[in-house]
C-alpha cells in the first residue's frame, strides 16, 4: 500500500488551520507537515495525535523555511497569520510562497483567503481592511498565475473564508460578548448588516474536498459560510436553544473601540512597523471590517454572496443556520460536562479561539 499524500500547512495551529488538519488526516488521508514557531505548544502537540504529522520548527517569513517545508511533499495549505505580520509582509510572503511551492515540487497549492473587499466593493473607502485585502490581493494574484501554470507545474485553489461565528462565544475577540444584568450583550456597530460567518468545524470538509478533488478545484475559489447571519438571528438562536435572554446593541465605533485596552494608534498586526505610512491601526482596520458586514453583508445577491448550492454539494451536513450552529455548540458542550453554551460564557469560562489571543499580540514572525 501507497503512503498517503504528504501536505505542508502553514497556519496549521491557528484556529481554522487545526480543523484543516483533522480533516486532511481523517481516516489516513493525508500526512501533514506542519509548521510551527513553537513545536513544544499544547496546539502542536495536539496535531500531532492527528497520525503522520511532521513539525516543522520554522516561520513563513524565511524562504530557506518555506523551502524545507514545500520539498518533498505533494500539497501545500498557507494561511499566513496576517495578524502576526501585517498587510505588506503577507502579500510578499503569500506570493514568495506560491513561487517557492512551485520551485519545490508542490503540485497542489491552496491558498486561506479572505474576499478582497475592497476591490469588490469597487474600490469603497470605507471598507479598507488591511488583513482582508491583503488576502485577497494575493488569492487574486494566485488565481491568475494559475491560468498558465494549472496541469503543467502546479494547480492552485483558494479557501475563501469569513469571519468564525465562534468568536461571538470566545474569549479576546472584537465579537466577544458581555453578560449584562443577566441578558448575554453584543454591543457591536453593525448597523442592518450582516456577517456571512463561517463554522470552524465545517472548514475540515471544504479543506479536505479541495485537496481530493485537484483537477475539479484548480483554479476555484471556495468562498464559504454558513449564510449571511444578523445579530437578530443570533440572539434569537441563543434564547431559543438556551432558554436565556441574549441582546445586540448597535454602537458607535468610537464607543465600541472604547472597549478595547489597546494604546492610540496601535497597529492591527503586532509584529508591522506603526511608524510605516502603509500599516494600518487597529481602530482604522477593524472599522473598515465591521463596515463591510453593516454595507454589504446584508445583500444575498451583492459582491459578497456565496454560492450555497454548491457548498451543499461539497458538504451537505455543513451547519446552515446561527440556530444550528448554536445547538451544536450547546450540545457538544453538555456532552464535555461543561455546562451549555450559557455557562461557556461566565466571567472566566470563555474559551480562545484565535491564537492570537493566546499569544497576547505578541511573539516572532
Amino acid at each position: 500500500m501507497s503512503s498517503p499524500r504528504r501536505i505542508f500547512v502553514i497556519g496549521a495551529t491557528g484556529a481554522q488551520g487545526i480543523p484543516v488538519c483533522k480533516g486532511l488526516a481523517q481516516d489516513g488521508g493525508y500526512a501533514l507537515r506542519i509548521l510551527t514557531r513553537d513545536p513544544s505548544s499544547a496546539r502542536a502537540k495536539a496535531l500531532q495525535a492527528l497520525g503522520d504529522v511532521e513539525v516543522m520548527d520554522g516561520t513563513f517569513a524565511s524562504e530557506a523555511d518555506l523551502r524545507r517545508g514545500f520539498r518533498g511533499c505533494w500539497g501545500a495549505f498557507v494561511n499566513i497569520d496576517g495578524f502576526n505580520c501585517g498587510e505588506k509582509a503577507e502579500i510578499f510572503w503569500g506570493m514568495r510562497a506560491y513561487e517557492l511551492a512551485i520551485a519545490e515540487g508542490i503540485k497542489f497549492f491552496v491558498w486561506g483567503n479572505i474576499d478582497y473587499a475592497h476591490k469588490m466593493s469597487g474600490y469603497d473607502a470605507r471598507v479598507r481592511a488591511g488583513h482582508v485585502d491583503g488576502k485577497g490581493r494575493v488569492g487574486d494574484w494566485i488565481l491568475d498565475q494559475n491560468k498558465d501554470n494549472a496541469g503543467k507545474r502546479m494547480d492552485a485553489a483558494l479557501l475563501t473564508t469569513s469571519a468564525y461565528i465562534e468568536m461571538n462565544f470566545g474569549a479576546q475577540t472584537i465579537m466577544t460578548p458581555r453578560i449584562e444584568d443577566g441578558v448575554v450583550t453584543w454591543r457591536v456597530p453593525i448597523g442592518e448588516g450582516a456577517v456571512p460567518f463561517v463554522a470552524l468545524d465545517d472548514c475540515a470538509y471544504y479543506a479536505r474536498w479541495l485537496f481530493d478533488h485537484p483537477e475539479r478545484a484548480s483554479g476555484m475559489n471556495l468562498s464559504v459560510s454558513i449564510a449571511p447571519i444578523t445579530y437578530d438571528d443570533l440572539t434569537a438562536a441563543f434564547t431559543k436553544v438556551t432558554g436565556h435572554p441574549a441582546r445586540w446593541i448597535d454602537t458607535p465605533l468610537d464607543q465600541y473601540f472604547a472597549a478595547f485596552p489597546l494604546p492610540p494608534g496601535a497597529p492591527a498586526a503586532y509584529n508591522a512597523d506603526p511608524k510605516d505610512p502603509a500599516t494600518l491601526t487597529f481602530v482604522d482596520n477593524f472599522s473598515g471590517l465591521w463596515n463591510i458586514f453593516k454595507y454589504y453583508g446584508a445583500d444575498r445577491e451583492g459582491p459578497f454572496a456565496r454560492d450555497y448550492r454548491l457548498l451543499d454539494e461539497i458538504f451537505p451536513g455543513r451547519v446552515k443556520s446561527a440556530e444550528e450552529w448554536v445547538r451544536k455548540e450547546d450540545e457538544k458542550l453538555k456532552a464535555e460536562g461543561r455546562g451549555g453554551l450559557w455557562e461557556s460564557l461566565q466571567e472566566g469560562n470563555m474559551k480562545m479561539v484565535l491564537k492570537i489571543g493566546e499569544d497576547g499580540r505578541k511573539g516572532r514572525l
